[in-house]
């Protein structure tokens, strides 16, 4: 098999190996349909990816060959699945850096467990009076649970400051962090401005006065290499889907000695060690945490995307999307009415540009890109707060991936001056 990415015997091995788009394009059954007559260009990957072919035949093997429940059957499917499930537990702790495969809890999504945190660690921590430190530009799934949490328990929420180049005011720390500060939860990427936060310093701010540390990793694991070791933090959040896995599949990694000082957060089968009619006793981490029968067909086929993404190293994925991101911004600064949020340089924020145009509204402008065979994201983009801050209802969203090429990029363009000229503007463009 042709591989994924290709490396000059010249090149330097410091630098990232350059990936072959069109040799991984024909792992995406998707991207050979048209839309509306025309082809593809699929631009809306920070709301979900496109799957590679392995991907969904691992989910279709599993159900013909190896379907059963888990963990509790001592048949040869039970047995199979089991280990296949508990192999995608040992893969994602391979994707953190070998990271301990007991703190790897799987859920729905990124949304659930980051609300898995705030129900079973920040209900029985937080107290009225406490503190709660987000960013201004987070995702309403690393808000509007902190919301809930602060409302209940009568704690104080505070926020990071935006500056108007889409990074955070950190100068801001050192006022907003206090000895009642009991959590800061903030994303590594931003889904909305693409700017990559300097969670290090956020998190040393944290830790001298013994808070917790939350990191939204949703646009961060898909697109950097992120070690756990390397990094200080409490609870890590991601889902498969944003990373060309199944959709229904999220992660929350923690140290299994922190899972184990928690209560759960649902009851039922499966998360426990032994019931009586007067009470219970907790199944061991990270199994406390998963109860009752999960998405299975889809956790297996999740670590297919990982062997892929492997395969294709995480440093040629990151030096893909900045070739991208970089050429894209400059092509859409060529359009004098075209204003792009987050930062300047390519190298702080990922594969995400977010832009206005002066003349049309995001949703207009979609939905003649779609005419096109081009999909982007346009609306707020869970991030109202930040949209505020910009003094703007919504943003058009490109957003890239490993599938994404020049020639996507000149087709976006294209298709906004197509825009521009249907609504009368800019005939000349």
């Amino acid at each position: 098999m042709t591989p994924l990415v290709a490396r000059p015997a010249a090149l330097a091995e410091a630098r990232p190996r350059k990936l072959d788009v069109a040799r991984i394009r024909e792992d995406f059954p998707i991207l050979k349909r048209l839309v509306h007559g025309k082809r593809l260009v699929y631009l809306d990957n920070a709301a979900t990816t496109q799957k590679p072919e392995r991907v969904i035949e691992a989910i279709g093997r599993f159900y013909r060959t190896s379907n059963a429940n888990i963990h509790r059957g001592i048949h040869k499917l039970a047995e199979e699945a089991t280990a296949a499930y508990e192999g995608t537990r040992k893969a994602v702790a391979r994707l953190l850096g070998g990271a301990d495969p007991r703190g790897v809890v799987f859920t729905r999504n990124c949304t659930e467990a980051l609300n898995l945190v705030a129900y079973a660690w920040g209900r029985h921590n937080v107290r009225a009076g406490d503190e709660i430190l987000v960013t201004e530009m987070e995702h309403h799934s690393n808000l509007v649970p902190w919301i809930i949490l602060a409302k209940e328990k009568g704690a104080v929420l505070k926020h990071i400051p935006l500056r108007e180049d889409g990074t955070l005011r950190l100068e801001a720390l050192d006022a907003l962090v206090t000895p009642r500060t009991k959590i800061v939860s903030v994303m590594m990427v931003s889904n909305a401005l693409g700017t990559i936060n300097p969670v290090g310093e956020i998190a040393a701010a944290a830790r001298r006065v013994g808070a917790k540390v939350v990191l939204d990793a949703a646009q961060a694991i898909p697109h950097l290499h992120v070690e756990v070791g390397r990094l200080d933090f409490d609870f890590l959040a991601f889902s498969a889907h944003k990373m060309m896995g199944p959709t229904g599949v999220g992660v929350l990694y923690a140290k299994p000695d922190l899972l184990r000082s928690m209560e759960p957060f649902l009851g039922g089968g499966e998360m426990i060690r032994e019931v009586r009619l007067d009470g219970a006793t907790w199944n061991e981490v990270p199994h406390k945490f998963e109860a009752g029968t999960p998405n299975i067909a889809d956790v297996v086929a999740f670590s297919s995307t990982i062997e892929y993404i492997e395969e294709l190293g995480m440093e040629a994925v990151r030096a893909h999307e900045m070739d991208l991101t970089r050429h894209a911004m400059a092509e859409l600064r060529k359009i004098p009415s075209i204003r792009i949020l987050g930062p300047e340089d390519p190298a702080r924020r990922s594969g995400v540009v977010s832009f206005v145009d002066a003349d049309l509204h995001p949703h207009d402008l979609s939905q003649i890109l779609d005419q096109h065979g081009v999909a982007i994201r346009a609306g707020h983009h869970c991030a109202q707060p930040a949209m505020r801050f910009f003094k703007v209802v919504a943003t058009a969203r490109a957003s890239f991936y490993i599938y994404n090429d020049l020639d996507d990029i000149e087709v976006l363009v294209e298709g906004i001056r197509t825009a521009r000229r249907c609504f009368g503007y800019d005939q000349r463009s």
